[in-house]
């Protein structure tokens, strides 16, 4: 069964985001804290296919929750919810590794069609790790494995996020064209999502930090300026 786990410290948000799930057909386990919620994680032995997690909370908030799940778990799916007016909050949240964000308030369908196209990128991810023909994927100083979701740098690991991963695999596909941020946005997040398109380029952001040299000066995934980004790695191979 489909299986989420809720961290929300207001008991009547928490008992709307439930009560929506359960009836879409999911198994919510939910917290009423952060420490609660790490705590659930671990009973239950990090069986989970998306967590989502309120931001503002008392002891351990839900940036701290997401880090901490992140490093355990680089194939959960992850959703913040976010209040209105903090921007910065869904900036924050994507960078520490969250997928996606909700923001309060929101509507039972928003929620559920939120979750429901995260949940089905998990499992996409899953079943191609499971199945998957072709082992790796080289590309520059690169090799990403496609079993394991896992990115080499000259032999070098570097940790990635489900949707990194996935955005990865775009690049590694289609070397040197540039990628459209609707593109990226649909092969990655589905074109059934109703979010905006600069969860891409935050993700961007996120990746050039794990892979670039120079984050701020890129050589790798480079920005066509009006369109996108694409992946330049082919001709770029350092002396080993």
């Amino acid at each position: 069964m489909k299986k989420i786990l809720v961290c929300e410290d207001e008991a009547v948000i928490r008992d709307f985001v439930v009560i929506n799930l359960t009836r879409a057909g999911y198994n919510v386990v939910e917290a009423n804290c952060g420490e609660d919620a790490l705590k659930k994680y671990e009973e239950h032995g990090g069986d989970f296919d998306v967590a989502i997690l309120d931001i503002m909370m008392p002891g351990i908030d839900g940036f701290t929750v997401c880090k901490e799940l992140r490093s355990r778990n680089g194939g959960i799916g992850i959703i913040m919810l976010t209040a209105k007016t903090q921007e910065m909050d869904k900036v924050t949240g994507l960078m520490l590794g969250a997928d996606d964000y909700v923001t309060k308030p929101f509507s039972p369908s928003e929620l559920v069609a939120r979750v429901d196209s995260l949940h089905r990128r998990v499992m996409l991810a899953q079943e191609r790790n499971k199945t998957s023909y072709k082992e790796e994927l080289e590309s520059g100083d690169f090799i990403l494995n496609l079993r394991n979701r896992a990115l080499l740098k000259n032999g070098k690991m570097i940790e990635l996020t489900q949707v990194e991963f996935q955005i990865m695999e775009y690049f590694f596909s289609n070397p040197g064209v540039a990628l459209d941020r609707t593109d990226i946005l649909n092969h990655v997040w589905g074109e059934a999502y109703v979010g905006e398109e600069k969860i891409v380029d935050v993700n961007i952001r996120r990746l050039r930090m794990k892979i670039e040299d120079e984050p701020s000066n890129p050589k790798y995934i480079v920005t066509v300026w009006g369109l996108g980004y694409k992946w330049d790695a082919e001709n770029k191979r350092s002396s080993r």
